[in-house]
């Protein structure tokens, strides 16, 4: 099996393909997506993590991410929502150590009960009841 850290996938990115540009960050669509039209954005320049960007490619990266939202909702308007973020560090994840963003939509009924969103990466931390 291929490691897609050595060379680093993302750091070729016309085997990575690229769904959208611009001169510091990439769109591709995820080879294992969680949702129909799961997405990544990532900076070109091979760092760790987000906590390694620039000003300048944090703003290219969030660029991106804003046309490529626009895009899935303009191609499924079943899309009512999104998951956005990014593993840092193995025990997060991570399993490709290019720093990259995770778009994820999401639509009406694509799972029994959605509360808690990006906190059921641990599990059991999902489902919560509001204190009063």
């Amino acid at each position: 099996m291929r490691d897609p850290n050595n060379p680093c996938l993302f750091c070729n990115i016309k085997e990575s393909g690229v769904s959208k540009e611009n001169n510091l960050a990439y769109a591709s669509y995820d080879s294992y997506p969680v949702s129909k039209y799961h997405c990544l954005i990532i900076p070109k320049r091979h760092i760790k993590n987000s906590f390694e960007l620039t000003n300048e490619e944090l703003i290219a990266c969030n660029d991106i991410i804003k046309i490529v939202q626009k895009e899935i909702i303009e191609k499924d308007n079943k899309v009512k929502g999104f998951n956005f973020g990014t593993n840092i560090g193995s025990v997060s994840g991570q399993s490709i150590f290019h720093c990259h963003f995770h778009l994820i939509p999401r639509r009406d009924g694509d799972v029994d009960n959605p509360q808690g969103g990006v906190r059921s990466v641990i599990p059991n931390k999902q489902h919560y009841k509001r204190k009063k």
